[in-house]
């Protein structure tokens, strides 16, 4: 899973970064402090992978990872190339999910592009842009289909759809908030529009916010509404905590969040919705060698599931051998699961479920 991290200059978004992915971005009090985005890959945390590596005492545990990208700064007119504009464009495209970082705090030592608070209108900003380079993308290829339907008429649905985006756009509005059946879908992922990924927004709030989850805080009121009219997810955040809790060993960390009166740090309530709203869960393989995470769409069957292993666990897929991590932590050991019946031999219809330990057979 890779996610893009934008943001308007100086909202919190490289201290953010840093403190996710300990990528050292450089956070200054200026626009543009971040020239190429930064790359950082972050464990998922997953208490369950500790408990089947002590179960079946190994030494190598694999977690799923999520890759994040500090994305430059973004200024009005960056789809006509203003600022850092096109770069910001095309390394957006290249992710599966963005989290759009908004400043919902006031602090007169920290300079805003606008020279004031409203995250609201800062959404505006980047989705306004974004809406533009869509446009662009969208208008050529209408020019283009709308030449070769005269030939070829299987591309009626592809014109309709352009369509339907092209006065989406022209309105304001956002092609993620349209509804799409599942032909028109792959149309729509393969123009790879920005305005088609979905969206977690980050309120990035003072330390006294922090603790009733910004529920007090207007900002963070007005963020939470423009989402649910849009679809998008909402996390509250204090970028400056988060830098300083990822300096410290865990046991301090949460001794940390528990005077802070909060019960997990912010990395793991981005973690928990990046995978709500992309439909994402984990099953687990186990053994003496290696216990490791494996992230897939929620829906799965079980031949392309083995396919995240390897290609050849597809290809030659034969069963797969399924226990649920509660059964297996509850009864000790696979030959115990055995015996009480809750080991299963699945074939290639079964729909994978979050937690399931699995062992696929294959023959190539």
């Amino acid at each position: 899973m890779k996610l893009g991290i934008v943001g308007l200059p100086n909202v919190g978004k490289s201290t953010l970064f840093n403190s996710l992915a300990g990528g050292g971005a450089e956070s200054a009090n200026y626009p543009f402090c971040t020239i190429d985005p930064n790359v950082g890959i972050v464990p998922v945390p997953d208490t369950r992978l500790d408990v089947l590596a002590k179960m079946y005492e190994t030494q190598k545990v694999t977690p799923a990872v999520i890759e994040f990208v500090d994305i430059a700064g973004l200024v009005k007119g960056a789809s006509k190339g203003e600022g850092l504009g096109n770069k910001f464009l095309s390394h957006i495209r290249e992710v599966d999910a963005i989290v759009h970082v908004v400043r919902c705090f006031e602090d007169a030592n920290v300079v805003h592009v606008d020279a004031s608070v409203d995250p609201v209108r800062d959404i505006e900003t980047i989705d306004l842009e974004l809406i533009f380079a869509d446009l662009e993308v969208v208008e050529r290829r209408l020019a283009k289909t709308g030449k070769q339907v005269m030939n070829d008429k299987s591309l009626a649905k592809e014109l309709d759809v352009l369509k339907r985006i092209k006065e989406t756009l022209e309105n304001g509005k956002l092609v993620r908030t349209m509804d799409f059946d599942e032909e028109e879908r792959e149309i729509v992922d393969m123009l790879t529009l920005l305005t088609a990924k979905p969206v977690l927004y980050a309120a990035n709030v003072s330390e006294d916010d922090l603790a009733d989850d910004g529920e007090s805080n207007a900002y963070v009121k007005s963020v939470r509404e423009l989402a649910e009219e849009e679809g998008s997810g909402v996390f509250v955040i204090c970028a400056k905590i988060e830098e300083e809790i990822a300096e410290l060993e865990n046991d301090e960390k949460l001794e940390f969040l528990a005077d802070l009166g909060c019960k997990e740090s912010g990395l793991d309530r981005l973690i928990s919705a990046s995978y709500k709203l992309l439909g994402l869960i984990s099953y687990l393989t186990a053994g003496v060698t290696e216990v490791r995470a494996w992230t897939i769409t929620e829906g799965t069957k079980a031949p392309q599931a083995a396919g995240k292993i390897h290609s050849d666990f597809e290809r030659g897929f034969i069963r797969a051998e399924v226990v649920t991590y509660d059964d297996l932590v509850r009864l000790g050991s696979i030959a115990a699961a055995k015996e009480a019946g809750v080991y299963r031999s699945e074939g290639k219809d079964y729909v994978v479920k979050d937690g399931d330990v699995i062992l696929f057979r294959f023959n190539v």
